[in-house]
């Protein structure tokens, strides 16, 4: 296994929005993913009082969802955990590896959104980071996640204008895909006004919905739902899963 530090260094080394995440922040700033979560919560566990949040980031969804829940968040890259201290001094943010990390509690909802699980690869260490899940979890709590079921295939690359405190920003994207890893990854190409550019590489593996069902279930937990919004069943790329804890 890549030490932590390592495996920090290189996820930001691969992501401008890690190495700035002040960007990130504002990049994100449109997300619905607490509200989600929230629904979903508010749908299989009415009664949850507590949440840990593994992959937080800057705290921008944990912000929201500790209105609601008595959260503790935990992310792998110090900068990012330096800025959210900094931008949310009231949050219970932690360093922390999600593969080993263990806090000693028990909480009613786990979570681990923004993609933050297709980072880890290798399917051992994918069985760890439930096994921390399992960890967290009192009996009956749940388990939400939000992660790639299938691969982004553009033959195209696709443009769009994003504002960033430099100026809107020329982003252009591209994906390919190795089936065989079920590597993901994302080549994208800033073009700032000032005339700075920025290149990422973000590899990020798909764990398709059976997949997903079958390391929760390794870990205690029952998939009860798998929902990416849309009528009509799955359709890709990025799903929320929901799953219960049933050991005892």
């Amino acid at each position: 296994m890549t030490s932590p530090d390592t495996e920090a260094q290189h996820v930001e080394a691969t992501n401008l929005l890690y190495r700035d995440p002040a960007l990130y922040d504002m990049v994100q700033s449109d997300s619905t993913s607490a509200e989600m979560c929230q629904t979903l919560i508010e749908l299989h566990r009415p009664d949850a009082r507590t949440l840990v949040d593994f992959g937080c980031g800057t705290g921008r969804d944990l912000e929201i969802l500790a209105k609601r829940f008595d959260c503790i968040g935990v992310d792998l890259q110090p900068g990012m955990v330096h800025h959210a201290h900094q931008a949310r001094p009231d949050l219970d943010i932690r360093t922390g590896d999600m593969r080993t990390v263990r806090l000693g509690k028990r909480m009613d909802v786990v979570t681990c959104m923004g993609n933050s699980l297709a980072y880890v690869h290798d399917n051992n260490e994918i069985s760890q980071v439930f096994a921390t899940f399992a960890a967290h979890a009192q009996p009956g709590a749940l388990l939400l996640l939000c992660s790639p079921i299938a691969p982004i295939i553009q033959t195209q690359p696709t443009t769009a204008t994003v504002d960033t405190l430099r100026g809107p920003a020329t982003v252009t994207i591209r994906h390919t895909w190795d089936l065989r890893t079920q590597i993901n990854t994302m080549h994208r190409h800033w073009a700032f006004p000032s005339g700075d550019e920025a290149r990422d590489e973000i590899r990020r593996r798909v764990l398709f919905p059976r997949e997903l069902e079958r390391y929760a279930e390794g870990a205690g937990f029952d998939v009860v739902d798998m929902s990416d919004g849309a009528e009509g069943g799955l359709t890709g790329p990025t799903a929320y899963t929901v799953a219960r804890q049933t050991r005892r």
